[in-house]
């Protein structure tokens, strides 16, 4: 009969229909809002924390460095050999090195995982700058996914089997580890909407607990004091009246002490908190 007084009819709608006035999902004030979608090219899916670095204009070819004529030859032929008035290629082929040699074993090795491993890093960092700036590169986009994929199952071996060398190219890589996830799941409304929910209940109750516990200890000091003052009064009663006495001093000595420590704990904190208003 209770829920059937809350239902009331609707005044401007059809014959027999009613309507409620109680528990609507405004009363909540929960939004949910669709998380955006993150391309997989993208470094905050693929794990890369900083970006390709700029090009190194005056630095000279990879091939040519040690090249003696050179250095006897004149600074416009030189500029002819520079990174930056050749391909975007050249510039590449010195970060691809420079990525191998942070983990690379030993001077020579260009095949073991950590070395395999840097130079899909340096690829994956080029192939996202040209991402950003060309979108619409399907074939970039393709090779970019199976590039980031395959570091994934190579991070993931490593992982397992030795996590210690993991954790090493990580940190020298500047990689973050994203595994896919266990179990798939869609992102809809309604399941989004229930975990809202529950965090929300959640932090009543936090509140609540807060609030009721700040109360308590509030009115800790006076029930600390109305207890000492009971208790002595029972002892003395018992004493006249020649019964067993049942409280002990060391009960009354034990209340005693704990209402001492709480008023000079109140003390402590009112004195601080004075001083910071100051």
């Amino acid at each position: 009969m209770n829920s059937l007084n809350r239902l009331r009819p609707l005044v401007n709608g059809g014959a027999g229909l009613i309507s409620r006035n109680y528990a609507f999902k405004s009363d909540l004030k929960i939004k949910w809002v669709r998380p955006e979608k993150i391309p997989c090219y993208k470094p905050a899916k693929s794990g890369d924390l900083v970006p390709l670095p700029a090009l190194k204009g005056g630095e000279l070819m990879k091939d040519f460095r040690q090249s003696n004529e050179l250095d006897s030859a004149d600074d416009s032929v030189k500029n002819l050999f520079t990174l930056e008035h050749n391909r975007r290629r050249e510039m590449l082929e010195v970060f691809k090195d420079e990525m191998v040699k942070r983990v690379q074993r030993h001077e020579l090795d260009y095949g073991s995982i950590e070395a395999k491993l840097g130079l899909m890093t340096a690829q994956i960092r080029s192939l996202q700058e040209v991402m950003e700036k060309f979108p619409r590169q399907s074939a970039a986009k393709v090779h970019l996914k199976e590039l980031i994929d395959k570091r994934k199952r190579f991070l993931r071996y490593l992982r397992r089997w030795d996590y210690r060398r993991f954790e090493y190219i990580l940190e020298k890589l500047d990689l973050v580890y994203k595994p896919y996830p266990a179990e798939f799941h869609w992102i809809t409304r309604k399941d989004s909407l229930r975990k809202l929910t529950d965090i929300h209940c959640d932090e009543i109750k936090t509140t609540r607990l807060q609030n009721y516990r700040q109360l308590l200890e509030s009115q800790q000091l006076d029930f600390l004091a109305k207890k000492l003052e009971n208790l002595q009064f029972i002892r003395k009663e018992q004493q006249e009246c020649k019964v067993p006495v049942t409280v002990t001093p060391e009960q009354i000595q034990a209340v005693k002490k704990q209402y001492e420590e709480l008023k000079e704990k109140r003390k402590v904190l009112e004195e601080k908190a004075a001083e910071e208003q100051d």
